[in-house]
């Protein structure tokens, strides 16, 4: 069975939940989707247990800090596995080239050598472009530039072993040009920063993020079957779910899913 484990739901700064990472799950195979900005990566694997012996693949998608500090834990979890002679195979990490250097210098400034050692023999880089495809555990992903307006950022598609294809978008709104990669999709991740009812107190569009009322004509207009939303403000935590597809459903009529941390999606 295909899963979609919800590490974290939030934006950079949220304090009521972790900011938005995920792991797309084959059996006891995992994808680690972003890592969020500190340890709480791994106290929310081991809340959904998976252990990090079945985490091989990593994507980071960009250099924001809530989406790449995670790494280091992961990194330092991976290799003390290995001098315990508990982790099989290697970490493969999936980004582009600046992250890698990003990386290389958090874990050279942050992690003791007996770490570090490992990256470069057991812990690899596999550098992604744009419109690259890579084998990843069951599928066949195709990375591709989201066309971010502040750093270079990659998402990704997949067909999943159902047949149901997949979108991830990074945390920015769709742009035209990704047309090719969302279109009819039976599952689009797209961020929502915050209601539209209260885009005056979150101000979305100066961070160049997206609202939920945004997020969901998008899916409407894409013919979106399942829309998942998260990086979100959490001032309505509580409320949150029942808010967001409160709203959503004024402008799409497919499914719309609105996680919580920790929350599970089965595909």
């Amino acid at each position: 069975m295909e899963l979609v484990n919800i590490l974290g739901t939030g934006n950079a700064m949220v304090t009521k939940c972790y900011n938005t990472c995920f792991t797309l799950s084959s059996g006891k195979e995992h994808l680690l989707v972003d890592t969020g900005g500190g340890n709480t990566i791994l106290s929310n694997l081991e809340k959904l247990d998976i252990g990090i012996s079945g985490i091989h693949h990593v994507f980071i998608s960009h250099r924001h800090n809530d989406h790449i500090s995670g790494i280091v834990w992961i990194i330092r979890a991976v290799a003390q596995q290995i001098i315990n002679g508990k982790y099989e195979g290697d970490l493969i990490i999936y980004c582009h080239k600046d992250n890698v250097d990003a990386i290389n210098t958090l874990a050279s400034l942050l992690l003791d050598e007996k770490f570090t050692k490992y990256i470069g023999s057991r812990i690899l880089f596999n550098e992604i472009y744009d419109k690259g495809m890579f084998p990843i555990l069951d599928w066949n992903l195709e990375f591709f530039d989201i066309k971010s307006t502040k750093q270079l950022q990659f998402g990704f598609t997949t067909v999943l072993k159902n047949g149901k294809r997949l979108a991830f978008l990074g945390d920015e709104p769709y742009k035209e040009d990704l047309l090719q990669y969302v279109n009819n999709v039976d599952y689009l991740f797209h961020e929502a920063f915050c209601l539209y009812s209260q885009k005056d107190i979150f101000k979305p569009y100066e961070k160049h993020h997206a609202t939920v009322k945004d997020a969901c004509e998008t899916a409407s207009k894409l013919n979106v079957k399942n829309l998942v939303m998260f990086h979100t403000e959490d001032k309505n935590i509580l409320n949150r779910k029942e808010l967001y597809i409160h709203e959503g459903k004024e402008f799409f009529s497919g499914n719309i899913l609105v996680p919580d941390d920790l929350d599970v999606i089965e595909l």
